[in-house]
């Protein structure tokens, strides 16, 4: 994600600064014969097609519209901005803003130019008709002391959308959200033809010496000709090596960051002078900070005649580009000369289509997920003597053995049961060849059983099948028994790969039998999200503390407890959550409780919609005293909640999933009630919340389903 901060300056040699912002405007200088001083204001007329939801907010806020419900916006004095102030009593409210419906796009790009000062905060989300969530695409809360802009991709959706502008000011004093501008084109983000002012968002990463500036001339090969024999008068960006002080210098120009995935053809245009003198190269950066080539100029074929205007050439350049997770493009000129000539560079475009027949398409490593419920999927595995030591096995719920990860009454893979266990063997399960040269993120679950375990018991391997060759890069550590633990793991080899998780039994007595499920592959890094980092409110997995859930202070007699580990009642209750194996969940603690109490946690509010909703959560209900568990609804027109689902007595000891269908088009809230039974052994749990569009694919139906049942699958355990 890249900020451009945004002041008014009249240095006669100002560059592109670059420390996360962008001052506007910007002094220019290049060669006398081709150049003329002089400065960008502030907005300039826009060339690319301003669509709905664009508005400079001067004495009008356009399209946009103020819920009634929240906070007003106001305009400053002289009526060039909206903004909202911290209220006097100190209640965190907020200001919602709602734009006109969006036309339906190929893709476009939304620009925000605004500023927090203070505790204040400030969301953009996009609202459809059908979902009672507003969808995040952007959030921050960082002040600033002047105006800053950001970039944000939006897609092809297929439903209608509205964008939605939501400010918090916050408690403290003088806190305040402020937004001076939106422009949304019919672009993607990462284009420029640097015409505009705030040059789309691109940035310079600050150099004392050598730095990018926005150049107007001749040379420009955006801006048509005003007619035959006359010359147009662009936009375009250059560094130039007459201000190098030492050798090594290095000027570099930063996209903003993508926010969606994107692979296609990235295009642009450059001319460069004295070719031996420097190097012109393209780089994706990561959100950690790491590089990788994608270009680099060819000396022998760069323009490198004297410039005059009648030699002035514009070299085009088509480069494949695969971003699946959020990334920036640098364009860096680095000088192993004072004398290294200059570079230019213009008109940046991308295309989904592919740059040539040659060109790789992304590569999809979904190809490596399987939860394992219908077969092995990719997976394969050696064997010995015809046995496949891996087994795929389900567990029907009891208060013994866990069942497994997914929902709790599916399959999973099993090495070292009483199916396979022999003394001296290796199980070895293979997953699907991973190209070389990229970034995955492993994720997976593990149990391990029994009273005996190896360091043996898991581990996980790299295995080069070109030259017969694994290196391990991973040995389980964890001894927690029957609880299932996920682990996430980085992976990058130069060459395909394949990983390969093995389980080895030495001996009946230091052998015990272990799980896996739910595995999946996503290109990037583990640390590193897959957008912006944001709290999604249609999810809830208590990692963050409640979300925006809350205790019902008035129609109950306990609260909901946010713990992680075991609960302190021995032979009830969860040993760990159900999203990592050692996060946190939310519980009744039966022991502060009298028979026939109840905990009430509220949802935030719905919006309500006409079509059918999905409600998601995991439930553990294990302990011989165990009450009942209800999800309702609650509406204040129906004034009354309205059963949903409900389970009474205990389940067994896994965390089971609950998918409950639903339709409600008006505002209301969801609620999850859990009801002490006869004994302190009545501990009753919930995680993993999930909100979605449209109706559960595996619903439960109506309580009729029995929990006993295992369906059907190879090995019942």
């Amino acid at each position: 994600m890249a900020l451009a901060r945004i002041t008014a300056q009249s240095a006669h040699r100002e560059p592109l600064r670059r420390t996360a912002e962008l001052n506007i405007p910007l002094g220019l200088r290049f060669r006398k014969k081709m150049m003329s001083y002089f400065f960008l204001s502030l907005i300039v007329a826009v060339k690319a097609e301003i669509l709905p939801g664009s508005c400079h907010f001067e004495g009008s806020t356009c399209d946009y519209t103020a819920d009634p419900g929240f906070l007003s916006w106001s305009f400053s004095p002289k009526g060039r901005f909206i903004t909202v102030e911290a209220i006097k009593d100190g209640q965190q409210e907020k200001a919602v803003l709602l734009g006109p419906e969006m036309e339906q796009q190929a893709w476009s790009c939304f620009r925000l130019v605004y500023q927090l000062i203070g505790s204040a905060s400030l969301q953009v989300q996009r609202r459809v008709e059908k979902d009672s969530f507003d969808h995040v695409l952007w959030s921050s809360s960082s002040p600033s002391d002047s105006w800053l802009m950001v970039s944000i991709d939006l897609q092809n959706y297929s439903d209608p959308y509205k964008i939605v502008l939501e400010g918090r000011p916050g408690s403290s004093k003088d806190s305040s959200v402020s937004i001076f501008n939106v422009n949304i084109s019919d672009k993607y983000c990462i284009e420029c033809d640097f015409e505009e002012s705030h040059l789309c968002g691109y940035t310079n990463q600050w150099n004392s010496n050598i730095n990018w500036y926005v150049g107007r001339d001749t040379a420009d090969n955006t801006t048509p000709s005003d007619g035959p024999g006359e010359q147009g008068y662009g936009h375009y960006m250059y560094v130039d090596s007459v201000y190098a002080s030492s050798l090594q210098e290095v000027a570099k120009l930063v996209s903003p960051m993508t926010t969606v995935p994107m692979s296609g053809c990235l295009s642009f245009q450059y001319q460069q002078e004295r070719v031996g003198s420097h190097l012109f190269q393209l780089y994706s950066r990561d959100q950690a900070g790491q590089y990788q080539e994608l270009w680099r100029a060819d000396g022998s074929g760069g323009n490198s005649a004297d410039w005059g205007a009648e030699t002035q050439v514009w070299i085009p350049v088509q480069v494949a580009l695969r971003a699946p997770y959020p990334m920036e493009m640098v364009f860096e000129v680095s000088f192993n000369s004072v004398k290294g000539g200059h570079v230019l560079l213009d008109d940046i475009s991308f295309s989904p289509e592919l740059c040539s027949a040659e060109s790789e398409a992304m590569f999809d490593p979904t190809i490596a997920n399987c939860d394992f419920e219908l077969d092995l999927c990719q997976y394969t595995q050696n064997k010995l003597k015809d046995s496949e030591m891996w087994k795929r096995v389900s567990v029907r719920p009891n208060i013994y053995r866990e069942g497994d990860h997914t929902t709790g009454t599916g399959s999973f893979l099993l090495a070292n049961s009483h199916f396979t266990l022999q003394t001296g063997y290796v199980s070895r399960l293979y997953g699907p060849q991973l190209p070389g040269d990229q970034k995955y993120c492993l994720k997976f679950f593990y149990l391990l059983r029994g009273f005996h375990q190896n360091s043996q018991a898991l581990a996980v391997y790299l295995y080069d099948g070109e030259r017969a060759k694994q290196n391990e890069i991973w040995t389980q550590s964890e001894k927690t028994q029957n609880i299932w633990i996920q682990v996430e793991l980085n992976l990058q080899s130069e060459k395909n790969t394949q990983v390969v998780f093995i389980s080895i039994c030495n001996s009946f007595g230091n052998c015990g039998p272990v799980g896996l499920d739910d595995i999946s592959v996503n290109l990037g890094n583990c640390e590193l999200p897959l957008g912006f980092s944001l709290s999604v409110p249609s999810h809830c997995n208590f990692e963050t503390g409640m979300c925006e859930n809350t205790q019902d202070k008035q129609g109950d007699k306990a609260d909901w407890v946010l713990t992680r580990g075991s609960t302190p009642t021995s032979y009830t209750g969860p040993k760990g959550d159900h999203t990592t194996g050692t996060g946190h969940y939310l519980y009744i603690e039966a022991s502060l409780m009298l028979p026939g109490h109840n905990a009430r946690l509220l949802s935030m509010l719905l919006r309500g919609s006409k079509g059918a909703q999905c409600l998601k959560f995991f439930y553990h209900m294990y302990g011989l005293g165990t009450g009942q568990l209800s999800v309702l609804l609650r509406s204040q027109p129906e004034g009354r909640d309205r059963l949903l689902w409900v389970r009474r007595g205990e389940q067994g000891i896994s965390w089971f999933k609950a998918s409950v269908n639903y339709q409600y088009d008006h505002q209301h809230q969801i609620v999850f009630e859990a009801t002490r039974g006869s004994s302190i052994r009545s501990d009753i749990a919930i995680d993993d919340i999930t909100f979605q569009k449209g109706p559960c694919k595996d619903a439960d139906k109506q309580n009729s389903k029995d929990p006993n049942l295992s369906g059907d699958h190879n090995n019942v355990v």
